[in-house]
This record gives structure tokens, C-alpha cells and sequence, in this order.
């Protein structure tokens, strides 16, 4: 099969790695790619969240799979191009997409199929947003509607802290996505990612995982796209995986279908557990990203039959072989992430790295500039080990990350600590 991925991140090399070590794969195109993706993919110059652009290039280049790795052509409605024009293509229309480009259809979503979730109400107006707030208390969750990079959710545990929340989001600083906020009921518990394939009417979970979002040690400190991320979650013990299929995911795509816009693709479903009980926080309709990282770990290979069967509608006729293994990524980020930080620095020692099955640099950040690798985004790498245990897992992406040289970068020292 000749194979276009989309996207530039730590996700997409990752996906990247995995399929490119499915023999079934006879080409693969990443566009744009990255530094670390070049390695072992084409990488093209394309507008990914052009659908006629894409399509037109799949025409050209023979692609008979596409595997859309970000939110943004997804919500732009990339998928739905290419499904019309004959190709198959990982990632949901955009209707269906509406489950992560919009909080408010998700919850009304959960209302309508009763899937356990956090009380809510929406509100474009903040005086009746910040009265709402007044009258229900902190802490509070205060979210921007719609897509915001990650950077729209605000977990206030004061009064003052959600009314700025408030006024920041219907203030602009989100732009279109603060158009309208959520804001929900505090969950308390522990917070952990199930990873489910859909092809429509067939859901079949790919594992567990749980991501460090705060940029500190000891979970200190701003909220960032992930620091660092480990599979499987303990807390996601299988009798709570078996609730959240049951309560959660399957009552999720019975109302999708039953709206007509059926979702086809990855269910990424954000969790609270609490007294083992899982409620929805919130859904992505794509790979998380550091999670993925983990996942394809873990899956290698058989990634590509299990994309290639989604996109087909084919899910029933697979499963999931699962080593009994544990894979742990840490995320090198630049100095100042999440706030302002440099780009074009250079990195040092990815050339000499010790990379194979149990340990893999991906690439989140990069670019080559006059044969150097240099710092290109926030997060920049991912230092990713696979063990027999958590800790071994641990203990191999920490030496990996040890090895790179580069003073304008941090991490943090403790991921894996909730289960370690």
C-alpha cells in the first residue's frame, strides 16, 4: 500500500514508525513531516487542511490510505473530501468530529445516549456565565467551546480565578473558539485516556494510558499538551474498561449513527475515575499526543491492519494482540514552554542514539537546517522506552533523553511517578 500520513508532530512519527515496519507498506508520505520523520518517510510540502489539495495529491501520488493525524483537518473536513473522492481515510467526517470541535455537542451528546458525565450549561454571555459561577461555587471548570490548542480548559479553584477564566475566553483570547464557554461541574479522581477504534458501528479498544499535563515535577505548575505519557493505566483496571465500553463508548457511537453522521476513526475518551467508577471529561477524535507515542509502542506493527480495517469498516473481522509490556515517553521541551520560548537551537546526540523496538527518539519539534538538527515548536522530542516493566520502560526513555545534548531544553524527572 502506498500510505500519506498528516501532521508534524510526535504523534505522526510515531505512527509513522509503527506503520513503516508493516510489510504491507510499500510507500509512505508524511505531509509535512519533520526532521526525525525524514528519517524513514518522504516528507511533502502540502496544505493539510485543504481537502481538495490533499485529494489532488493522493490522485497523483497513487495513496490508498490516508491516516489524518491532527484535529485541524479533521475539523476542517478532510475526511469527508477524501471519502468522496474514492479514498480511504482514517479520521471522522467532519460532523462527527464535532465530538472534540465542540464541548457543548459532546455533552449534549452524553444527555441524550446517558453517558456519565460532569454537570454543565453553556453561555455566550459572561455576565450570565460569571452569575452561574456565583451561584454553584469552586472549584469550577471553565472551558472555551470550541478548538483551542489545548490551552482553552481552566480548572478554577477560586471564584476570581474562573470569572478571569470567563472573560478571557468570551473576551477573545481564544479567538472563535471562546465564541461560547462550558462550564462544568469539578470532578474529583484520578484522570486517565482510553483509546477505543471505530468504524462506524464496530468499537474496539486499543489500550490505556495516562499523560503528566502540568509542566512541573509533582504535577506543578502551567498546563502544557503533555509532558510525558505511560501505558497501560492501572487505574483503568479492566472490570472500569468494561463500564466505560459499556456506559460511555458504545452508548456514544449508537447516537452518532442514530443522527446519521456515524464516527469512523479513533475515540480518544478523556476519564475521571473515582470509587471505580470512570465518568467522560472530554473526547478527542484523534490520537493523543504523547499518548500515541506509548500506543504505537506497544503496537507496532499491527497498527496498520487495525487503521487500514477501521477506515474499511472491517473492525469485527480483527483483534489486538497485546505483548505484556509497559512503554514510557518523555516529552524534552524548550526552555519557557508553555509560555514564550526560542526556536533554531541546536540539538546535539540525536545522530548516536540507540533506537530499535525498545527505545525510540520521535520527533515533535524539528527541522534540519545545514545538515543540524534544530529546536522548531515547544515540545520538541519524545524519549520513549518499551519494558517488561513500567520501570525498566522508565528507566530506558530517561537514558535515551539523558544522551541528547541540549542546554535549552527541560523535562520533567518524574513521569510514570502515579503508578511507579
Amino acid at each position: 500500500m502506498n500510505i500519506l500520513i498528516l501532521g508534524s508532530g510526535g504523534r505522526e512519527h510515531a505512527l509513522a514508525w509503527a506503520i513503516r515496519q508493516n510489510p504491507k507498506c510499500d510507500r509512505l508520505i508524511v505531509a509535512p513531516g519533520n526532521a526525525g520523520i525524514a528519517a524513514l518517510a518522504r516528507c511533502a510540502q502540502l496544505a493539510i487542511t485543504d481537502g481538495a489539495a490533499v485529494t489532488a495529491f493522493c490522485e497523483g501520488h497513487a495513496i490508498d490510505l490516508v491516516v489524518i493525524g491532527p484535529e485541524g483537518p479533521l475539523a476542517a473536513g478532510v475526511a469527508d473530501t477524501l471519502r468522496a473522492a474514492g479514498v480511504a481515510v482514517f479520521g471522522p467526517s467532519r460532523a462527527a468530529a464535532m465530538l472534540e470541535a465542540s464541548k457543548a455537542f459532546t455533552k449534549e451528546i452524553c444527555d441524550a445516549c446517558g453517558a456519565p458525565t460532569a454537570g454543565w450549561a453553556r453561555f455566550t454571555d459572561a455576565a450570565a456565565a460569571r452569575a452561574h459561577v456565583a451561584r454553584t461555587g469552586a472549584p469550577i471548570v471553565i472551558k472555551a467551546d470550541g478548538l483551542a490548542a489545548g490551552k482553552g480548559v481552566t480548572v478554577a479553584m477560586t471564584l476570581p480565578e474562573a470569572e478571569a477564566a470567563i472573560d478571557a475566553a468570551l473576551g477573545g483570547a481564544f479567538g472563535a473558539a471562546g465564541a461560547a464557554v462550558v462550564i462544568e461541574e469539578f470532578m474529583p479522581g484520578e484522570e486517565a485516556s482510553f483509546f477505543v477504534l471505530v468504524d462506524g458501528t464496530t468499537c474496539l479498544a486499543i489500550g490505556t494510558a495516562q499523560d503528566h499535563k502540568r509542566a512541573g515535577e509533582g504535577d506543578t505548575g502551567p498546563n502544557t499538551g503533555g509532558m510525558g505519557a505511560y501505558s497501560p493505566a492501572p487505574v483503568l483496571t479492566p472490570a472500569i474498561q468494561a463500564q466505560v465500553m459499556d456506559e460511555i463508548i458504545r452508548p456514544t457511537v449508537a447516537e452518532m449513527a442514530r443522527r446519521g453522521t456515524p464516527f469512523q476513526g479513533v475515540l480518544y475518551a478523556g476519564l475521571m475515575i473515582e470509587d471505580g467508577r470512570a465518568r467522560l471529561v472530554e473526547y478527542n477524535v484523534r490520537f493523543g499526543d504523547p499518548e500515541c507515542q506509548v500506543l504505537m509502542m506497544r503496537l507496532g506493527a499491527q497498527a496498520l491492519d487495525l487503521i487500514h480495517a477501521c477506515a474499511e469498516g472491517r473492525l469485527s473481522e480483527l483483534c489486538v494482540t497485546w505483548a505484556d509490556d509497559h512503554a514510557l515517553t518523555v516529552v524534552l521541551a524548550a526552555q519557557g514552554y508553555p509560555g514564550e520560548y526560542a526556536k533554531g537551537s541546536v540539538i546535539g546526540g540525536l545522530a548516536e542514539l540507540p533506537e530499535d523496538s525498545a527505545r525510540m527518539m520521535f520527533h515533535a519539534g524539528t527541522a534540519e537546517r545545514d545538515g543540524q538538527i534544530v529546536a522548531d515548536g515547544g515540545r520538541v522530542l519524545n524519549a520513549t522506552g518499551r519494558g517488561a516493566t513500567l520501570a525498566e520502560a522508565r528507566a530506558r526513555a530517561y537514558d535515551l533523553a539523558g544522551r541528547v545534548d541540549w542546554p535549552q531544553g527541560f523535562m520533567r524527572r518524574d513521569i510514570g511517578w502515579r503508578a511507579l
